[in-house]
């Protein structure tokens, strides 16, 4: 019998996260791991006390046919990564791993290629968090090192129209 590689045993349990997830559309599952053991773990939700899009029946999102990638302030949930960061301690996270899988409700499938939103990045990077790692097939995955991220600031071009 062959042993799971250690990154695909962590995402197959950022994937069982994602479950619990209560999107309409799709649903992600983080973990965040330091010295291989799990500081914390995060789904897609609304915040606490709020009703979730699957206990309403409705996704604003999806009635106003906004594409992924877009305008995720009109969306009621909290976003995986987010979950996870908010629920671990700093101290925890400083030079922690993050996996990442996400899941499409319509047919369970692994959303392809899936990457933390803008404003994801910047709670990784204000985390002290030095890798992602997402998964793109069920043994597939890459790996992103957050310096690129602080490198490559995306955000210049969206605020100057580059």
């Amino acid at each position: 019998m062959q042993r799971r590689d250690k990154r695909n045993y962590y995402l197959d349990i950022a994937q069982t996260v994602a479950e619990r997830g209560t999107c309409l559309r799709r649903n992600y599952g983080a973990i965040i791991v330091n010295n291989d053991e799990i500081v914390s773990t995060g789904y897609v939700g609304a915040p606490r006390g709020r009703k979730n899009c699957s206990d309403l029946g409705t996704c604003i999102r999806q009635e106003l046919n906004i594409p992924r990638g877009e305008r995720y302030e009109t969306c009621r949930s909290v976003h995986a990564e987010a979950n996870a960061i908010i629920s671990a301690p700093r101290r925890d996270m400083l030079g922690a791993t993050l996996y990442l899988v996400g899941l499409e409700v319509a047919d369970g499938s692994i959303v392809k290629n899936s990457c933390c939103c803008g404003m994801c990045k910047r709670m990784v990077i204000n985390a002290g968090i030095i890798e992602v790692v997402i998964r793109d097939t069920e043994d597939e995955y890459r790996v992103i090192n957050v310096e690129e991220w602080i490198e490559n600031d995306d955000s210049l071009g969206t605020v100057f129209g580059y």
